[in-house]
């Protein structure tokens, strides 16, 4: 990696007049903006790689995990309390807990 000179040109800055110093505040802040763009780049690189490493674990996960519904027979499911097609359909249904509170 290369370390760049973070110690402004004093010299040239104290004796430089108002549109050197204005030409000079440009090229630095165009050189912050290209460096934003840059590091914006990486960053969205970075998550997407590991967004991809996410997914393959979950995919290493969940092919680990024994399938419940493999594991009974066809009519076996429903007769032993076992996930049925309605539990897929109605999952994002949200279901209420009952809340009990204390005496009144």
């Amino acid at each position: 990696m290369t370390r760049y000179k973070t110690q402004p040109p004093w010299e040239f800055l104290l004796s430089a007049s108002r549109n050197s110093l204005q030409s000079y505040e440009l090229t630095r802040l165009s050189h912050a903006a290209n460096l934003r763009k840059e590091i914006n780049a990486l960053l969205d690189q970075w998550l997407e790689e590991n967004a991809s490493a996410m997914l393959a674990r979950w995919l290493m996960e969940q092919r680990a995990r024994p399938s419940e519904i493999d594991a009974t027979a066809p009519g076996e499911a429903k007769a032993n309390g076992g996930p049925s097609v309605s539990d897929n359909f109605f999952a994002d249904t949200a279901v209420q807990p009952s809340v009990t509170r204390g005496a009144a």
